[in-house]
């Protein structure tokens, strides 16, 4: 739409935003109408139409099997929408259209702002199911002529009150017609089973909604404004009311075709099952971070355990030893903490790569200096756990062994992240994607004939297994350029199944 406006039209950027707004509340005009709305808007030498948008109703067939967006067309040929542009009221005179065999109705609604009619919506029935009218389908048509007129008259949709489509009540979902003084005149089947769901015992025609509304579900604590006046649609509000048998989502909208306010329309939902689905699912996430939370409290304990050990070793073998094994329990430990703290299994890896960096550095603290550059990303916890041990290990390999006892150096862990940008198609869409990792040292570099892939050293095996085994990936060992020794590790992002 904002293509098609800015490039065909001279409305300006507040009126664009009124559009949008506009659109974001069709949805419930089309319902009420059983109709097809096609948004015109006048081209900018005033020539000719452009269709800026479009809504099929949920309730009824449609009157367009083509997509209408886009389409242009030359002033004259459609005298309704001329009619509305220049006379800014609604125009349903006229005979039903014919398209395809299909009897069409078509009505035309300015829709106006701030005293100006920016363009025309296109209310076009299909009268081939037209039958005797049921009274939901009565109050239906008489709520989308109420909002009709509020179009018109430039005071619908309500400024700031954008609504998500996705989450709101929609009129299927149940609908309570009121009268100016919050009175019930007319309640659908879903929404009177809605309100039976919170303990309603009687019908709800001829009760305040609000009163009934309140004693069925009285509030709790402080809340923004009364219940009662909340549900007798006073005001266009949103809110939830939890009664002891059921959760309802309520969504009022005053009705004002000539200014006045003459009722409300009140949508509403049944959210009971999809809130406590919500509530299990945040029961069960807080329970998976509190086991990330204590298994990284364990593991602290364990690391405190080796170290108290290793301090009561007379060899210095053995108690070299022990602190390894307290570091790379400390790098398991480090990737637990992190995921105690988020609500999935995914984690931010530049993060726990640099307190590795930090943990495994404190050696040689001051003498060796250990530098991270590119961005690891988010990785899910299966190849963040072994990955934080790789690192550990192949970090601690070069502090260890490739520089003498008070030598100065660096280290550098340098990162490539390729190929996020080519995805499958498809919910089952797997990201092709692979992390390059480079550990360079310019230490005393390998001895000669090493072969990293031979070697019976324990951090390397511990390397080779996670690289090739655990995450399907890649590792080599090769002389550094110029001097020290150089790590290559190439690792999928996603965990190897």
């Amino acid at each position: 739409m904002n293509d098609l406006v800015r490039q065909h039209t001279a409305l300006g950027e507040s009126d664009l935003e009124w559009l949008h707004l506009l659109v974001s509340e069709w949805q419930l005009l089309s319902d009420l109408s059983f109709a097809d709305l096609v948004l015109w808007v006048p081209t900018r030498d005033g020539t000719r139409y452009v269709s800026v948008a479009q809504m099929r109703p949920n309730t009824g067939p449609t009157s367009y099997q083509d997509d209408m967006v886009g389409h242009l067309v030359p002033r004259g040929r459609r005298p309704l929408l001329d009619a509305a542009l220049d006379e800014g009221r609604i125009v349903r005179e006229g005979d039903p259209e014919w398209r395809e065999e299909v009897p069409v109705r078509v009505e035309s609604i300015p829709v106006r702002r701030d005293g100006r009619v920016l363009g025309v919506i296109a209310r076009n029935t299909n009268l081939l199911t037209v039958r005797t009218p049921s009274r939901l389908e009565l109050t239906y048509l008489q709520s989308a002529s109420d909002l009709a007129q509020m179009i018109a008259a430039g005071t619908f949709p309500f400024p700031g009150q954008q609504v998500d489509m996705d989450a709101s009540p929609r009129v299927g979902d149940g609908l309570i017609r009121l009268d100016a003084e919050g009175v019930v005149q007319y309640a659908s089947p879903n929404a009177l089973s809605a309100y039976h769901r919170l303990g309603l015992a009687s019908d709800l025609v001829g009760h305040h909604l609000g009163r009934t509304t309140d004693e069925l579900a009285p509030a709790r604590g402080p809340v923004d404004e009364a219940m009662v006046r909340l549900a007798s649609g006073y005001a266009p509000r949103e809110t939830e009311v939890e009664g002891s048998g059921g959760v309802i989502q309520l969504r009022a909208i005053p009705l004002k075709p000539k200014g006045t306010r003459i009722g409300s329309l009140v949508l509403l939902r049944d959210v009971t099952e999809l809130r406590r689905r919500e509530r299990e699912l945040i029961t069960k996430d807080a329970t998976i971070r509190e086991i990330h939370h204590r298994v990284k409290n364990n593991l602290q304990t364990v690391a405190a355990l080796l170290r108290l050990q290793a301090r009561r070793m007379d060899s210095e073998q053995g108690r070299e030893a022990l602190n390894e094994a307290v570091r790379r329990v400390g790098s398991i430990a480090i990737v637990h903490e992190t995921l105690s703290q988020n609500l999935d299994e995914r984690v931010e890896f530049d993060d726990i790569a640099d307190r590795v960096l930090a943990m495994v550095a404190e050696i040689s603290p001051g003498k060796i200096v250990c530098r991270r550059t590119g961005r690891f990303g988010i990785l899910d916890a299966e190849v963040a756990t072994p990955l934080s041990m790789v690192l550990t290990e192949i970090i601690q390999n070069a502090l260890e062994h490739a520089f003498a006892p008070g030598e100065q150096g660096r280290v550098d862990v340098s990162v490539v992240r390729s190929g996020d940008s080519r995805k499958h198609r498809g919910d089952s869409a797997r990201s092709d994607a692979r992390l390059l990792i480079t550990v360079q040292d310019d230490g005393r570099g390998l001895p000669e004939g090493f072969d990293p892939h031979k070697s019976g050293n324990l951090g390397l095996q511990i390397v080779r297994t996670l690289v090739e085994g655990e995450l399907g990936g890649g590792f080599d060992m090769v002389p550094a350029p110029g001097r020290g020794t150089r790590v290559a590790l190439d690792i999928p992002v996603e965990p190897q199944k």
